[in-house]
């Protein structure tokens, strides 16, 4: 599989030294670039200035639901969402190349409690899976318009040490991509399994709105400790 390099931002004029980092990751067929203008409207706050912001490219790949089109996608999807069948190899390739990143941002010397990862749609899946999976503390899970995927392996797969990392979901009433109920069962499965999920819902399709984007500040100031007042 072959992957860009990601794109990374951080407070343009920065004298400061980066302790925390938070990988984005966007929805299939998107790319790195999707979520620019919204981390940029945050970086326009120089209490920002100590977090840097990465956003990774999915690799092109035939997506199996789209009639076999080429597109960037963190995994193949063989139907609507519930599916029977999940892409597990698909899955655990992202998971293993998410884990790379965060591995990468440690050897700069960012502690992994300091880390986040967030996604949106199929990007937020992978965040949700690879989170509850990572073998040390991360700062937190930002999961937007997204569900749990092979939750049926949580159980014997989690990592006890984010067993309280606290999780944001946020979700459109009138999503027609994942719908409000699909998530909810992954909310459910998630609080049943005694893990933190913080649920927004908003009067939004599959997208974000500008409610969902302050909140998601304050999620930030919270889990990464910064002073946003």
């Amino acid at each position: 599989m072959t992957y860009q390099q990601p794109l990374e931002l951080s407070f343009p004029t920065n004298n400061s030294k980066i302790d925390a980092s938070v990988i984005w990751l966007h929805g299939l067929g998107a790319d790195g670039y999707d979520f620019e203008p919204i981390v940029e409207r945050f970086l326009e706050n120089p209490l920002f200035s100590t977090v840097r912001f990465i956003l990774p490219h999915a690799p092109e790949m035939p997506v199996t639901r789209n009639n076999g089109y080429i597109m960037p996608a963190w995994y193949d999807i063989y139907g609507n969402i519930p599916v029977t069948q999940e892409d597990e190899a698909g899955i655990k390739a992202s998971q293993e190349y998410i884990n790379t990143l965060i591995n990468n941002e440690i050897n700069k010397g960012i502690l992994s409690e300091r880390i986040l990862l967030a996604g949106f749609s199929q990007g937020g899946a992978i965040a949700l899976h690879t989170a509850l999976r990572y073998p040390q503390k991360l700062a937190g899970v930002l999961a937007l318009s997204t569900y749990l995927p092979l939750h049926t392996l949580l159980s014997k797969e989690a990592s006890t040490v984010n067993s309280n990392t606290p999780i944001l979901m946020a979700h459109g009433v009138y999503d027609d991509v994942i719908s409000l109920e699909i998530a909810a069962k992954s909310r459910d499965l998630l609080q049943n399994c005694q893990y933190s999920v913080n649920w927004r819902e908003y009067n939004m399709a599959h997208s974000l709105c500008d409610q969902e984007i302050i909140d998601i500040q304050s999620f930030l100031k919270q889990v990464l400790s910064l002073d946003l007042s």
